[in-house]
């Protein structure tokens, strides 16, 4: 794995995402519209990848999985395994703290109708690559996918060939000494509310993961 580029909270790298948060902006004037940096504790041994900001949340708020249907059940199960302070994440100033875990994106702009293109993935993935350089040098040991776009990007940044490690619920892929990257479906609205993704299903994703670094 090689350093790549630090977050840029000014990038426009890519075109078509740099003039949606334009229109964005224009729209909603008191939106952040801007690309979302990781959140958490700088020193964690977990390291949750999403898959983008969403419009109204993480978009709006600056903050990964805040004040948006997707980051109820994330925080809630974070908290509940002691990885976070509070159960609810809301507005930037609320006072959450992440606890050994950190949160970032595979793309860090919200992408039209959530849907970032795959030239946008790879282009913002030397940003996810310099994330995985620190949060492995600073002693990481698990990297939580949410979902096959994060799956693959995370393989990407990571230099490791897809074939390889295919995406499937409650996997888990050695990849790197002790580093593991373990596999879950996205906790978006649509999976919770179709029960792709329920609670009990995404809470087995985090036992495993405790336990597997209460191990090492």
């Amino acid at each position: 794995m090689s350093v790549s580029r630090l977050f840029q909270q000014d990038c426009r790298d890519c075109p078509r995402l740099a003039q949606h948060l334009d229109q964005v902006k224009t729209d909603h004037p008191d939106y952040h519209a801007r690309p979302v940096a990781p959140f958490g504790d700088t020193s964690a041994k977990l390291l949750i990848i999403g898959l983008a900001p969403g419009l109204h949340g993480a978009n709006r708020t600056g903050r990964p999985f805040t004040g948006d249907y997707a980051g109820i059940l994330l925080y809630q199960t974070l908290h509940k395994f002691g990885l976070a302070n509070r159960s609810k994440s809301v507005a930037v100033g609320d006072a959450l703290r992440l606890i050994n875990c950190r949160i970032t994106n595979a793309v860090k702009c919200l992408p039209p109708a959530n849907k970032p293109l795959p030239a946008e993935i790879r282009q913002c993935n030397i940003f996810l690559a310099s994330e995985l350089h620190d949060f492995v040098s600073n002693g990481g040991q698990a990297l939580l996918a949410l979902g096959t776009v994060a799956h693959q990007a995370t393989l990407t940044a990571l230099r490791l060939r897809k074939t390889d490690y295919p995406f499937s619920h409650g996997a888990v892929h050695p990849v790197a000494g002790r580093l593991r990257l373990y596999d879950s479906y996205h906790c978006s609205r649509y999976n919770t509310q179709t029960k792709r993704l329920t609670e009990p299903m995404f809470e087995q994703i985090f036992d495993r993961i405790c336990q597997d670094m209460a191990a090492t």
